[in-house]
């Protein structure tokens, strides 16, 4: 089965840019390229929270919170997905996981829709 293994995360100051990237291994079938895939955050004590998504022809859907600051692209022959953030705020502080495509049905930013799910990279935004 596929793994997700994110990485990019780190702390950095306002207005400053980060990139995240989410690579998928042991995929040799190439699955996932056939499959939606997200970037979600969450914060301490609260609920996972959609941030943007990508469908396999490269289709973007972002959280309206984004404000047009993140853009989410892939890379299907690695496969890999970025996303890369613009003007951070500390609102963006959390916790950042990527996640691919289930069985199940719903909406693009919403949980449910994800099986597979990366381990989580930090992201600090200082004032």
């Amino acid at each position: 089965q596929a793994r997700l293994v994110a990485s990019g995360g780190g702390s950095v100051q306002t207005g400053d840019s980060l990139t995240l990237s989410c690579t998928a291994l042991g995929d040799s079938e190439g699955r996932l390229k056939k499959k939606w895939m997200a970037f979600f955050r969450q914060a301490p004590g609260k609920e996972r929270e959609g941030v943007a998504a990508i469908s396999p022809g490269g289709e973007a859907h972002y959280a309206p919170s984004i404000s047009g600051r993140f853009t989410i692209s892939r890379d299907n022959a690695k496969p890999a997905v970025t996303l890369q953030m613009n003007n951070l705020t500390p609102g963006d502080s959390n916790t950042y996981y990527c996640a691919a495509q289930g069985r199940g049905a719903g909406m693009v930013l919403s949980e449910r829709f994800y099986d597979t799910w990366g381990q989580g990279t930090q992201v600090t935004v200082s004032s």
